[in-house]
This record gives C-alpha cells, sequence and structure tokens, in this order.
C-alpha cells in the first residue's frame, strides 16, 4: 500500500494580532485606519479584539489601507513562500486597569519608577519616598507625540544596530590607535583615539625595563547618540586591544563629566583634575564653539 503524503501547511496567521502589527508599522490609530479604509473605527476594533468575522472585502481594505498585502494560497507550496507576516507589537500583553489593550501604533512600555513615567514631573529633581508621591504610578505608559515616538525608535534601532571597530593602516601609525562607532552605511557616530608613550624616554633607562603604556587622547559621541552606551563599547574595545597587545597601564586626562564617565568604565582618578585654559584669537569666519 503506497503512504499518502500530505502536504505541510504553515499555520494561519490570526487576523487581530496581524492587524494591530500592521497598524503599528504603519504608524496609524484604529480611527486612522478606519479612516483610510472607510469602515467603521468599531469595525477595526472588533476585529482586533476577535469579536467579529468580517468580510473579505473589508479585510482587503484594511490590510491595503495599512500597507499591507493579502496573499491567499491554496497550496503548500503557496504557503511555504508567502510573504513573512509583521513583527508581532511589542509588550502587547500589557494591559491598563481595566483590561484594556494599548494602542499598537505606540511604544508602550513598563512603569517600574518615577523616572520610567513622563508624568512623573517630581522624579528628576526630587527623592521622595513612595508614600509622599503626588500620583500613584500606572502600570505601563506610552508617549503620543509622534516626534518623540520617532526619535524613540530611531534612539532604540541606533543602539542596535551601532558597530565599533579599530581602524589600522593607511593615515594611521602602529602606535596610534583609533576606534570608531558606525552604523550601516558608514555613518561615523562615535570615535576614540589613543597613543602609545615610552616612559623610557621621560624617566631614562632600558626601554625593556618599563611596561608599555598607551594614553587615552579623547573619546567623542554625536551630540543626539549619547546616552546610549556607545561611548562605554568604543572604551571596552579600547581595553581588549590593551589585553590583546600585552599592555597593562593606560592613562588619560578627563574634565567633568568625562572623570566620571573613565571611572564608571574602570578608570581610578590619580590626581587633582585639570585645569582647563583656553586661548582665543582673532579668526576671520567660522562658528566659534561655546566658551
Amino acid at each position: 500500500m503506497t503512504e499518502r503524503t500530505v502536504p505541510t501547511v504553515a499555520e494561519p496567521t490570526a487576523l487581530g494580532p496581524a492587524l494591530r502589527a500592521l497598524r503599528r508599522r504603519a504608524d496609524l490609530s484604529q480611527r486612522e485606519l478606519a479612516a483610510k479604509a472607510g469602515v467603521p473605527k468599531s469595525t477595526v476594533a472588533r476585529i482586533e479584539s476577535a469579536t467579529a468575522d468580517p468580510r473579505f472585502g473589508t479585510v482587503e481594505r484594511l490590510v491595503r489601507a495599512a500597507g499591507g498585502l493579502l496573499v491567499i494560497g491554496a497550496s503548500g507550496d503557496l504557503a511555504a513562500n508567502a510573504l513573512a507576516p509583521p513583527e508581532p507589537v511589542p509588550r502587547d500583553g500589557l494591559r491598563d486597569e481595566a483590561g484594556r489593550r494599548y494602542p499598537a501604533h505606540l511604544d508602550v512600555w513598563e512603569v517600574r519608577e518615577p523616572k520610567d513615567w513622563p508624568g512623573a514631573w517630581w522624579a528628576e529633581w526630587y527623592n521622595l519616598s513612595p508614600a509622599r508621591w503626588p500620583r500613584p504610578l500606572p502600570l505601563a505608559t506610552y508617549e503620543l507625540n509622534r516626534t518623540y515616538r520617532d526619535r524613540r525608535r530611531r534612539t532604540e534601532w541606533v543602539r542596535e544596530a551601532v558597530a565599533v571597530r579599530r581602524v589600522t593602516g593607511g593615515r594611521v601609525p602602529a602606535t596610534c590607535w583609533r576606534f570608531v562607532a558606525e552604523l550601516p552605511g558608514g555613518d561615523l557616530v562615535g570615535e576614540l583615539r589613543a597613543h602609545e608613550q615610552s616612559p623610557h624616554l621621560q624617566w631614562g633607562g632600558d626601554e625593556r625595563e618599563w611596561a608599555r603604556e598607551v594614553v587615552m587622547d579623547g573619546v567623542l559621541v554625536a551630540a543626539e547618540h549619547r546616552r546610549l552606551g556607545i561611548g562605554t563599547r568604543l572604551v571596552g574595545a579600547f581595553l581588549e586591544e590593551m589585553t590583546s597587545s600585552g599592555i597593562g597601564i593606560a592613562r588619560a586626562i578627563a574634565e567633568h563629566p568625562g572623570v566620571n564617565f573613565l571611572i564608571s568604565c574602570g578608570f581610578r582618578q590619580a590626581g587633582a583634575r585639570p585645569v582647563a585654559l583656553r586661548l582665543d584669537r582673532a579668526v576671520s569666519a567660522g562658528r566659534r564653539p561655546p566658551r
């Protein structure tokens, strides 16, 4: 008896979560999607909550309005070659006090302490005990401002996409170290420079009697990408290179807040903080840095 082969078909995608994911990708609220598709807002809500059995034409209009493509298959081959569903909505399991989902097109995050909640205006200036908080904290929150939302998503993408590498060869001398932090496409967002120094030239004696040292010249991160850990990653790559090169001493000169940053990376303060000096001369043109 010949064994019958049953084709394998991909699991069907639930319509409600798929529509919510499409809305998030298109950055549309339920009301905005309903207006674009020409259907009542209540229809979108009932489809996403799986309390409605919509007609095919309604689903097609909604998917197109959200920038999606509706694919119908009748065979295993077609199902295997179908387009991948959109990324699910992050933290879609969160609910408010009434048990309702949060808007899919917004970035929702849990509130664990006052600093997680934009409504906690007192969190930045006052160290209050929970009993003295002016308002109770919500379980989760989100940001309605689209500009802020786009900036937050861009920030998260930069944090994950940035890559750190050491630049060698070309015009970089062998005793000079240069590390760069780059985004896909080569956009430079951070840089660290250092150089090896020879203690025997300063203190005398045989070069072989002295341990090798390296001096960090500076760490620079683009202003719009600071506080994302890029500087810490640059210093981490620098310290790894020290270890692999057999160098055990690193020196740096910094001012506040650079001092605190280097201490957080493992440096220790070896002396008093330096005095910042400045010399200004007349120039014909060009934007002058702040004093």
